[in-house]
């Protein structure tokens, strides 16, 4: 079982002014097997980027990269920043970068062509279901995979996002037994109504969702990662136990 450690679990030391790199001793020593770093935590791209990928390296840590941006723009044409993410994502030695659909929808051409510069088969793309009614549907992720893996683009994959379902009002289980045949990577956490509003929670535990029966639906074979601000590393120590108990790694 392989557990990664999204980087908006540290926002508190993020807002602090701690740097991704700076949290990837933390991350090794609770015991995860890599770290997930987000795009939009980044001040200086020409300094971080290498960092995060020297001291991976040193740790024996995995690295992904989320990138808070469209593969399709509003217009249907290819994001033109998609090399771009790549490349800073070979210089960190990432295994996958995850995007959001955006809109496919409007899409006209040839997938292949219009990916064929990616260094798919170095980076695993994935696309996750976030908080939109663009992105955040079964049917946007089906239909884009679909077409992706009858292009030939057969590494493409998705991230299952637990806690998103919430802000779509998706049926995060009906999601799950129709995503589960692409699903390659699992971001877990729950979300909360407080007072009228949608919060994520600091704990698997508390929340709409149950886990742990999602989880049987869900391929047990892929990587997972936990996804939600803690505030400290015993509550993360305590977080991956729950995880790793309940798959029985």
């Amino acid at each position: 079982m392989t557990v990664i450690l999204n980087t908006w679990i540290y926002e508190a030391d993020v807002k602090q002014g701690t740097k991704q790199a700076d949290l990837i001793d933390r991350v090794a020593a609770v015991g995860a097997d890599g770290i997930e770093v987000r795009r939009e935590y980044f001040t200086d791209l020409d300094t971080e980027l290498a960092a995060v990928g020297e001291k991976a390296k040193a740790a024996s840590l995995i690295v992904n990269y989320s990138v808070p941006d469209e593969l399709f723009l509003e217009d249907g044409s290819v994001n033109p920043k998609l090399s771009d993410y790549f490349k800073e994502g070979q210089t960190m030695g990432i295994q996958k970068i995850k995007f959001n659909t955006g809109h496919f929808d409007r899409f006209e051409g040839d997938l292949a062509a219009a990916f064929s510069d990616l260094p798919l088969d170095e980076i695993e793309l994935n696309v996750e279901n976030d908080q939109t009614p663009v992105s955040g549907t079964v049917e946007a992720i089906s239909t884009f995979l679909t077409a992706a893996h009858k292009a030939g683009l057969t590494s493409l994959g998705y991230v299952y996002d637990l806690g998103n379902w919430a802000f779509t009002h998706g049926d995060a289980t009906a999601s799950a037994e129709a995503l589960a045949d692409v699903t390659h990577y699992i971001h877990l956490k729950n979300t909360a109504s407080v007072d009228g509003q949608l919060e994520t929670t600091d704990d698997l535990d508390t929340g709409l969702y149950d886990w742990r029966a999602l989880l049987k639906v869900l391929p047990s074979d892929v990587p997972f990662a936990l996804e939600f601000p803690m505030a400290s590393d015993d509550q993360i120590k305590a977080q991956l136990a729950l995880l790793r108990a309940e798959v029985g790694v």
